[in-house]
C-alpha cells in the first residue's frame, strides 16, 4: 500500500537556488543592515545602470574593455570558488545562502577590480577629464564605495572577513592586471577596431587620446549647433 502511494506522489522539486549577486537580506528594523543591503548591489547598478547606458551613449572601446575585464573578473571568481569550496559562515543558513560557496567574495572582488581600473584610468588620464582635482576626484570616487560593499558582505552575514579580503585582494590584482593588458597590447588594436565594419556600424570609438573629452565634445556640440543655425 505505501508503494503504491510512493507511485503516486509528485516528484520533489529540484533544490532551488538563489542568484547570490541580488540575494540580499538584512535583519528587519535594522537601519544600518537596509542601507548596506543596498550597498551589496553596487555591482548591479555598475553593470546595469553605468556600463549599459555607457554603451548606448558613449560607444568608448575602453568602456567596452572595462566591461571585458569584470566579466573575465566575475568568471575567474566562480571558478576559484567551485576549485577551493569553501563555505559561507553559519549566517548562510538564515540567508538561504548556503547554496553556494564563499571564497572569495565576488561582490568585493567586483568593487574593487571596479576602483583600480578606474582609478588607473584617471591618474593616467585615459577617462577624458582634464588633469587637476577632477581627475583625483574620480580617481577616489569609487573606494568608499569599495570598503563599504566589503564590510557590508560580512556584516550582513553572507561571507567572513578573510573571504572579502580574498575577494578585494583578486579584483586588485586582476584589475592592475587587466589594465595593463589593455594599454600595453590591446590599445595596439584600438584603430583597427574604430575601422573595422562593425566598429563603423556601432560607431565604437577611442577617445583616450584627447585630454579633455568633456570640453572637447562641448565645444564641438556648440559649433555644430551654431553652423545649423547659419545654414
Amino acid at each position: 500500500m505505501s508503494e503504491a502511494f510512493e507511485e503516486m506522489a509528485p516528484p520533489m522539486p529540484p533544490a532551488l537556488k538563489a542568484i547570490t549577486l541580488t540575494h540580499v537580506r538584512y535583519r528587519r528594523g535594522d537601519p544600518l543592515g537596509l542601507f548596506l543591503a543596498w550597498v551589496s548591489l553596487v555591482p548591479v547598478f555598475i553593470s546595469f545602470g553605468g556600463f549599459v547606458s555607457h554603451f548606448l551613449f558613449r560607444r568608448e572601446i575602453q568602456g567596452l574593455c572595462f566591461t571585458l575585464g569584470l566579466l573575465i573578473s566575475q568568471f575567474l571568481n566562480e571558478l576559484v570558488k567551485s576549485s577551493v569550496q569553501q563555505s559561507r559562515p553559519e549566517t548562510c543558513a538564515l540567508l538561504e545562502a548556503c547554496d553556494s560557496h564563499g571564497w572569495p567574495s565576488s561582490h568585493s572582488q567586483y568593487t574593487f577590480f571596479f576602483a583600480i581600473y578606474l582609478t588607473l584610468l584617471s591618474l593616467k588620464g585615459s577617462a577624458g577629464v582634464p588633469q587637476g582635482t577632477s581627475r583625483f576626484f574620480l580617481a577616489a570616487l569609487p573606494w568608499p564605495l569599495a570598503v563599504l560593499t566589503m564590510y557590508s558582505r560580512v556584516y550582513l552575514g553572507y561571507h567572513t572577513v578573510a573571504q572579502v579580503f580574498a575577494g578585494a585582494t583578486l579584483g586588485l590584482v586582476l584589475g592592475a592586471g587587466w589594465y595593463w593588458v589593455v594599454h600595453t597590447i590591446l590599445v595596439e588594436y584600438f584603430p583597427a577596431i574604430e575601422e573595422s565594419a562593425i566598429g563603423k556600424w556601432l560607431y565604437i570609438k577611442d577617445t583616450s587620446h584627447i585630454p579633455n573629452v568633456l570640453k572637447f565634445e562641448y565645444d564641438n556640440a556648440r559649433a555644430a549647433r551654431k553652423k545649423v543655425a547659419t545654414d
